[in-house]
């Protein structure tokens, strides 16, 4: 597998049209004192994410004067809970690649395009209740002291527990991942040309067939304290947390083969109080500046095309928008997933629950 697989686009996009939105609307922008005397909640997961998210709204807060308050982790349910009780506290919502086109209409609202400037993000990536809010990797770290002079090198190597003996972190968390599917049915000897429909049993027992072998993580401070601790051998991981656990001295080394797409997204949850101010928070993250800010202090990739981060050795070994890690990327089948999220979500609780 080299990436050959290539997402279909999300279900419903913005066309190119839109992506002119109002003329009278630029990314990045904030009108001086716009906001003062309001409070608004930004929910992210946190981290170095959510911390560097903050930063890049840094400039937003001041110009506008709005107070922003920070919550987290972003949770359905807690999505949920807010928006069938008309009582929603939360402004702006960072969700993972499938929440927004899954319960789109439903928990969040449907984007007026001519309130956001969305020229500068990538093609493709603009859906109708979401934004990206960066592009990121799901791929591993191994402990080089564990395995020396003869490393992993790909996920079929993260499969192989004889070649490889060792503990493996892998996200095990509620919110399903269509990628973990993908990567058992493809490292059980599927091909990618039939790998849909696909036997969603069949990917999650190749990796029953290693649970001895596995520790979930659920949060991703979790899963970068195993690769600080040395808990696991090899962990599963987003590249801001492999990278700021390399930054804390773990003596890791990250596998880029076939690393997964994803990219958070950012949303308005149905029933949000002031959705103008959520639109101007959003219209401001996706500016230029920000972006670079963002990227700078997460390693995350940044939504902005013109952004040009100026980042260290180590951070810019994990962008991910380079020509190089764009050649050994691998895209999951979003459209698919969300198409068949019921199934999905029912058999991966079953597998987080040890069933």
């Amino acid at each position: 597998m080299t990436g050959t697989l290539r997402a279909g686009l999300p279900l419903v996009l913005v066309v190119a049209l839109g992506h002119a939105a109002n003329a009278q609307v630029v990314a990045g922008d904030v009108a001086e004192g716009s906001l003062k005397g309001k409070t608004m909640t930004f929910v992210s997961y946190g981290g170095v994410y959510q911390e560097g998210q903050e930063k890049a709204l840094a400039d937003f807060v001041q110009k506008s004067g709005v107070e922003l308050l920070s919550d987290g982790p972003t949770e359905l349910a807690k999505v949920q809970a807010q928006v069938e009780s008309g009582n929603v506290m939360w402004d702006v919502v960072d969700t993972g690649d499938y929440m927004p086109f899954v319960h789109c209409g439903t928990l969040f609202q449907k984007l007026d395009m001519t309130k956001l400037d969305v020229s500068k993000v990538p093609e493709g990536q603009v859906g109708e209740c979401s934004v990206p809010a960066m592009n990121y990797a799901v791929m591993y770290l191994y402990n080089k002291d564990k395995y020396g002079d003869n490393p992993p090198k790909n996920w079929a190597d993260f499969f192989d527990v004889e070649k490889f003996p060792g503990t493996r972190g892998i996200p095990g968390y509620a919110d399903p991942e269509g990628y973990m599917i993908e990567l058992g049915l493809l490292n059980d000897g599927v091909k990618t040309e039939d790998l849909f429909p696909a036997d969603i049993d069949r990917g999650l027992n190749k990796w029953r067939s290693i649970r001895d072998n596995l520790i979930p993580w659920t949060t991703g401070a979790e899963s970068q304290q195993m690769i600080e601790s040395g808990e696991a051998d090899m962990v599963m991981v987003w590249s801001g947390r492999g990278k700021a656990a390399l930054a804390n001295g773990a003596n890791y080394a990250p596998v880029w083969q076939d690393w997964v797409v994803v990219k958070d997204q950012l949303t308005i949850p149905v029933g949000a109080k002031d959705p103008d101010a959520s639109y101007a928070l959003i219209n401001a993250y996706l500016g230029k500046q920000a972006q670079e800010i963002m990227a700078e202090a997460t390693s995350y990739s940044p939504i902005n095309v013109d952004a040009q981060p100026k980042v260290d050795e180590l951070t810019a070994a994990f962008m991910t928008n380079t020509p190089e890690k764009q050649a050994m990327a691998y895209n999951q089948n979003v459209p698919y997933w969300v198409e068949n999220f019921d199934e999905l979500t029912s058999k991966w609780a079953e597998f987080i629950a040890g069933n």
